[in-house]
């Protein structure tokens, strides 16, 4: 099963994506989880303790994405499409990911998801659907500012959400065209949430 899971910040998607990848026995590719691992990992306490380790090399690789990719999260812009389409590349080629997996915070726009679907055909496989977690916008902003997060200020939720209908819309446009997208209702609980996935997903 290969899944995307699309909705905006405070939409559920993290909780949706850990369950849907318990119930499919496949990993989660969460975009945001390796930019945020990617700007602590440049801190001289982690360095250490990867040079100590013989992981040297990724961590550079890391550190060099957290140092690119930190002004934009700040702000709550989206990082360029290039640099999120080359992680993607990075992650989807690696062997253990040949029979599924979920992605959380990748495509954020339609051009990462044609890229995603060039990428797909290159590798032989095949997209199965685009589940879009369909919440009020005053809803995700409560979500939001409800968390004790550092970067979830009032400014920073606002841009986030702003940009989530400016640049997912399109997404959804496009799958849609292409028969890959499933809409779930995302506010009410996430049993119920997780039911009605599971249950499109038979039907479909």
């Amino acid at each position: 099963m290969r899944l995307v899971i699309l909705g905006g910040s405070g939409s559920g998607k993290s909780t949706q994506a850990e369950k849907l990848c318990r119930h499919f026995d496949i990993p989660k590719i969460s975009t945001g989880e390796i930019l945020r691992e990617a700007i602590s990992v440049d801190s001289p306490s982690l360095r250490e303790d990867a040079l100590q380790s013989g992981l040297n090399n990724h961590i550079n690789d890391l550190g060099d994405l957290g140092r690119y990719a930190q002004p934009y999260i700040a702000k709550g812009e989206l990082v360029p499409d290039e640099m999120m389409i080359d992680l993607i590349r990075m992650q989807l080629t690696q062997p253990d990911l040949q029979s599924g997996w979920l992605l959380e915070g990748y495509p954020r726009t339609a051009f990462q998801a044609e890229e995603l679907d060039f990428l797909l055909e290159y590798l032989g496989q095949k997209l199965n659907w685009a589940i879009y977690l369909q919440v009020p916008e005053a809803i995700m902003v409560n979500r939001c500012l409800g968390r004790s997060l550092k970067d979830e200020q009032s400014e920073i939720v606002q841009r986030r959400i702003e940009l989530f209908y400016d640049r997912t819309i399109p997404i959804l446009e496009y799958y849609d065209r292409r028969r890959r997208l499933l809409t779930i209702n995302g506010d009410q609980s996430p049993e119920l949430v997780h039911h009605h996935i599971l249950n499109l997903l038979a039907v479909h």
